[in-house]
């Protein structure tokens, strides 16, 4: 899409709308997950690149649950926006996402965003990280992807590194089922290479659909601390050095939060 496309997405976002669905969002984050956020104040003013695990398969809550703590702390009119994969933005759905400030993750929907000044939530490990298996349920993995360190860069703004658990424990995963998904030519149909298979309730052992449904499981989330990568690692950073930065202080904190952890889903 062209940068002028990109900026016209970007203005799609309806705070009015946004205000209408937070009390429904909330009641199913704070109820069902007993969501628990904090350090949502240390992130700046202007543009901003929040970056996050990943976790719940099909029916990850990362985003609601940051969305609700980001509106409470800053007001519905402070834009946040969600980069996100394609298949969000397929027929009637388009619309309402974008209206909700989700845009495609690509880097010119990236740009537009934080150029604009908004914050900006994206997950670098997507689906590899959703999928992840329950035995690396508390690791930081993006798979090698550093595009948003590029992003970041490009823009001037700086890092804010989001850590969560609990979200990996509303089902058991299993595998995320590479060579399923290369046998069934997935990445050309959905743009994923994965078809996970996972046990929970009511389905029992699925492999992708139907989703089941996830457990109440405790999510606790921490936001970190910015890094500006030219403060922390020089003129012209390596974004390799950047990612290696962001993930190893994701990682600690998660070990951490691991350790206060008490019981799966209970919290």
């Amino acid at each position: 899409m062209s940068a002028a496309g990109s900026e016209r997405d970007v203005e799609l976002r309806d705070p009015a709308y946004v205000a209408k669905l937070l009390p429904f969002l909330k009641l199913a984050m704070k109820g069902w997950f007993r969501s628990s956020v904090t350090g949502m104040d240390k992130v700046p003013d202007g543009g901003a690149l929040m970056v996050s695990n990943h976790s719940g398969g099909l029916l990850a809550m990362d985003v609601p649950i940051l969305a609700v703590a980001f509106a409470d702390e800053f007001g519905v009119e402070r834009p946040l926006h969600v980069l996100a994969h394609d298949m969000l933005f397929t027929g009637a759905a388009d619309p309402f996402f974008k209206r909700c400030g989700f845009l495609p993750a690509d880097r010119e929907h990236a740009h537009a965003v934080l150029s604009a000044g908004s914050v900006t939530m994206v997950f670098p490990g997507g689906d590899y990280d959703t999928f992840r298996p329950t035995r690396v349920a508390n690791r930081i993995d993006f798979a090698g992807r550093t595009g948003y360190v590029r992003t970041a860069l490009r823009a001037g703004v700086p890092i804010v590194p989001v850590v969560s658990i609990g979200g990996q424990e509303a089902q058991y995963f299993l595998t995320r089922g590479e060579i399923i998904g290369r046998a069934l030519h997935l990445e050309k149909l959905l743009r994923s290479k994965y078809f996970p298979i996972s046990f929970g309730f009511p389905f029992g052992l699925v492999g992708a659909f139907p989703p089941n449904l996830p457990l109440p499981t405790k999510i606790t989330t921490r936001v970190l601390d910015p890094i500006d990568p030219v403060e922390a690692l020089g003129p012209d950073p390596d974004p390799a050095e950047v990612d290696e930065l962001v993930r190893g202080r994701m990682q600690d904190a998660l070990d951490e939060m691991a350790r206060e952890r008490r019981f799966p889903v209970l919290g």
